[in-house]
């Protein structure tokens, strides 16, 4: 549980942090479709970082759920995978990492189908 909680919080720190440099820095210096890439990069490492509050949350009910856990470390391979990818695409114009979000996307949906499924499973 208390894994979860410091990776959703640094990660929430980390998108406020990323977020108020793209809006403040960034702006003058990325193009507009950069910006945009970034700032989708922000939002969706927020987004999960929430979820990692979240199943740190559920785990104080279900501290033995092992599907929690699994779903958990998904969201973290996503955000990695996913606004990673888009942070640096957008920083350095890298479009070879391109085929890396997606499987940053999958691992958020399937991370969250994981959740879904360890708490139908939960008696």
């Amino acid at each position: 549980m208390k894994l979860f909680a410091m990776l959703g919080a640094i990660n929430m720190a980390l998108g406020v942090i990323l977020g108020a440099f793209g809006a403040h820095s960034l702006k003058s210096i990325l193009a507009v479709e950069q910006l945009t890439v970034y700032h989708i990069a922000v939002q969706y490492q927020i987004y999960h970082a929430l979820g990692l509050l979240l199943v740190a949350a559920l785990q104080i009910p279900f501290p033995r759920s092992g599907g929690l856990r699994t779903g958990g470390w998904l969201l973290v391979a996503g955000i990695i995978l996913f606004s990673g990818s888009l942070y640096i695409m957008a920083l350095t114009g890298w479009s070879w990492l391109g085929p890396v979000t997606p499987v940053g996307g999958a691992c958020f949906i399937i991370g969250w189908l994981w959740i879904f499924w360890a708490m139908l499973s939960e008696r």
